[in-house]
């Protein structure tokens, strides 16, 4: 059996929102809410989709974007332009008005996203660009196996609550404790088969975790998200020791520890790029 996944594109858009809403689903995550009238039209409809969010200069204040014109998405002339992507959590859209949630990791100062987000109030202002395009849900599978650290429970979210119940899911998640767990509603913890490894007892538990699983069937696809370099060793298993077929294999490096700013559409292995 094949496994097959759809991409579509969405025609480019910024736009510029307001805070309506803050929460906080586990200690170490912030969920801001996000409101306005050019939220009208916005769609996400793969798991995995992710926007660019456009912050505001901690220093002035003042918030710099992009605008959309007939030659394309266009560089903004003034200030300086912070951004960083993030998965589209949730939209909701409604007669008088549109809400969009994202989640954010909160890390103290150790980035802009990060201390932004700690500091966030309701009206406060940011723009959203994209997502320029949707990678839909694998046909053809039987079995998703998610691999994840905190900064992919959002995808993970939406892969629980996008796949059809037929559908079995699996899940290895790395994280800092068990209030993490708190992320996923009794529904969501329902539907999948989950082993929760904390990073305090010791590296090296997601490659074991993995391993142990066995043999994966042409019918199974696995998504891997989160810090690039953990990522590395998993791909070489699933992709060069088991010889799984990229199409099998969907691996997105988040983030890389000690550098700022890490481009995601990088290879997560320069020395053994995707064939």
């Amino acid at each position: 059996m094949t496994i097959e996944r759809e991409t579509v594109k969405h025609p480019p858009a910024v736009r510029h929102v307001t805070v309506s809403a803050i929460t906080r689903p586990t200690a170490s995550i912030t969920r801001i809410t996000l409101s306005g009238d050019e939220l009208a039209g916005f769609v996400s409809s793969g798991p995995a989709d992710h926007i660019k969010v456009f912050l505001p200069d901690p220093e002035t204040g003042n918030l710099s974007a992009p605008v959309v014109t007939e030659d394309g998405v266009k560089k903004s002339k003034t200030g300086v332009t912070i951004s960083r992507y993030y998965t589209p959590l949730g939209f909701r859209s409604h007669t008088d008005h549109h809400e969009l949630d994202i989640d954010f990791v909160v890390h103290g100062d150790d980035g802009p996203a990060s201390a932004w987000a700690a500091r966030a109030a309701v009206g406060d202002a940011l723009a959203i660009a994209g997502p320029r395009g949707s990678r839909l849900l694998p046909q053809g599978a039987t079995h998703v196996i998610l691999i994840a650290d905190e900064t992919a429970l959002p995808a993970c979210s939406r892969w629980i609550d996008m796949l059809p119940t037929s559908v079995h899911i699996s899940a290895l998640f790395d994280v800092a404790d068990e209030s993490v767990k708190d992320y996923f509603s009794v529904e969501q913890h329902a539907r999948i088969t989950a082993e929760w490894l904390y990073r305090r007892d010791g590296l090296g538990q997601l490659d074991s975790a993995l391993r142990s699983l066995g043999s994966i069937e042409e019918s199974t696809f696995v998504f891997l998200a989160g810090e690039a370099g953990t990522l590395v060793s998993l791909r070489r298993y699933l992709r060069r020791e088991l010889g799984l077929p990229k199409q099998q294999v969907s691996i997105d490096g988040y983030w890389r520890r000690g550098v700022v700013d890490a481009d995601h559409h990088a290879p997560i292995d320069p020395n053994d790029p995707e064939d």
